[in-house]
């Protein structure tokens, strides 16, 4: 059974190598993400190009995501590579500490964010390595940041600081990020995350960035944001509107709002996300225990599958397949649940259009569309698309029908691989409306897709080749055009 819920895979160490990497696509990898908060910019640059060979070694166009670091918060380098907080412990974040040289110790750390000790207050919580180490601010004494640990642990080498509640003043985009989008660019990544947005004018300044970077290469890239500061969740309209799409970023997200607020915030997001008509992907440890074990637990697979119900356009690994012994197993398991969950949506299209107002044709065409394939039980949905937006437009609604997004533009190739229940094919269209659909329809038949006497949807621009030109729809038997 086909698969409608995406995949975008991280890859690092344990799968930056060709051949693990075909067989992670042939798994069923979607979406690639390049990490830039690891490496040097020509790795990634290699990584892209491997991608792009082992997809063509597959037959089929898989995007790729580069992910920006962002102004990740971070304690500096200890004297023995890390230390032990005790409960009750006194412990000093230095801003200063390290300038000469100087190492972390049992006493103080330095950080690589300057401006700490300004942001935060008496009593605020500071949580260290994905919250595992909690410390309370006693005082500010210039650059230094006095706290007393209220839950200990090991705290190793450039570990995160996050501040309970958010309300850290870095900027979403760093000039290490500004270098990297150029990077990016250099490339024609499909996908530019952003990490710890805090509004839309952060995802506005970063996609201009990246249209001029991209600017000599004729690319413009779909912008995520990655949705993982508190101050992020009361704008979240916003920075969805000046998005092409979010990522539901768990980790940093659970450690500012706490872990109890995640589930219903994950639900809430995708559930905006898609009635904005942008995409959402679910991250950070979906299959956290695969990265040691070949299976994953019972609650990783409640995650995927809930994920998968919520109505997200892709579920995503991380050092499960850049780091983690089973990269390959790891595709391969999400790809079945999210089958299996797929299986179990309840149809609710009729109930989704009760209040639409249509302000476009073409989104009036796509949703045209969608009704009529729901209602007469046709085999599939063929957008005929230069942009991709009707196939978009048309994925945002829960459908039995499988919907077909034919482009002659590759860039919109590899980016529809993000969009749920949607499947791109190349196909180079011509002024010629109907030899354009006689070769939409012979493509579909020798895709093993429909057969003799089908009905399918079709929907088109005339003039072709025009973007956000779609409108019209036809309903068409496979063999009319013969």
């Amino acid at each position: 059974m086909s698969r409608g819920t995406k995949i975008v895979a991280t890859i690092g160490p344990a799968s930056s190598d060709l051949d693990i990497l075909i067989r992670m696509i042939r798994a069923g990898v979607d979406v690639v993400r390049l990490n830039f908060s690891h490496g040097k910019a020509q790795d990634h640059i290699e990584r892209a190009a491997l991608v792009r060979r082992a997809a063509a070694e597959c037959g089929r166009e898989v995007a790729i995501m580069a992910d920006m670091q962002g102004p990740k918060i971070r304690v500096g380098k200890f004297e023995h590579g890390k230390i032990q907080l005790e409960n009750g412990d006194k412990f000093i974040l230095d801003a200063k500490w390290g300038e000469n040289g100087e190492l972390g110790n049992q006493e103080r750390v330095g950080l690589d964010y300057k401006a700490l000790p300004r942001d935060v207050h008496n009593g605020d919580l500071l949580l260290l390595n994905d919250g595992l180490i909690v410390l309370v601010v006693d005082k500010i004494a210039g650059s230094e940041i006095h706290t007393t640990v209220k839950v200990g642990g090991e705290l190793s080498n450039n570990k995160g600081i996050n501040r309970h509640g958010g309300g850290l003043t870095a900027p979403a985009l760093t000039a290490k990020d500004m270098e990297d989008i150029k990077t990016a660019m250099s490339f024609q990544a499909d996908y530019l995350a952003i990490s710890f947005p805090k509004s839309a004018t952060d995802m506005a300044m970063a996609r201009q960035l990246a249209n001029i970077a991209g600017e000599q290469y004729h690319h413009k890239p779909m912008m995520i944001a990655k949705i993982e500061r508190a101050e992020a969740i009361p704008v979240l309209q916003e920075i969805l509107d000046a998005s092409d799409g979010i990522m539901v970023a768990r980790g940093d997200l659970a450690v500012e709002v706490g872990n109890a607020a995640v589930p219903a915030l994950q639900k809430r997001m995708i559930k905006m996300a898609r009635a904005s008509n942008k995409l959402a992907i679910t991250a950070t440890q979906m299959m956290e225990s695969m990265i040691v074990n070949a299976v994953p637990t019972r609650a990783e697979v409640s995650d995927v599958a809930n994920a998968v119900l919520d109505g997200t356009d892709a579920v995503m690994t991380s050092a499960e397949t850049a780091s983690g012994k089973y990269p390959i197993e790891t595709v391969e398991m999400m790809a079945a649940i999210c089958v299996e969950a797929e299986q179990s949506e309840y149809n609710k299209l009729d109930a989704d259009f009760l209040n639409v107002t249509f302000t476009r044709i073409d989104q009036s065409i796509a949703y045209g569309a969608l009704f009529t394939a729901h209602h007469l039980r046709v085999k599939a949905i063929v957008a005929l698309t230069e942009s991709g937006s009707t196939a978009l437009w048309m994925s945002r609604h829960s459908i039995d029908t499988p919907i077909f997004a034919l482009t002659p533009s590759i860039a919109t190739l590899r980016k529809a691989s993000l969009y749920r229940n949607v499947r791109a094919y190349h196909l180079m269209q011509t002024a010629a409306t109907a030899v354009v659909l006689k070769q939409a329809e012979d493509l579909m038949v020798a895709n093993g897709i429909v057969e003799k006497g089908d009905m399918i949807v079709v929907t088109w621009g005339e003039p072709m080749g025009q973007v956000g030109g779609t409108n019209a729809l036809k309903i068409v038997k496979v063999g009319e055009f013969e």
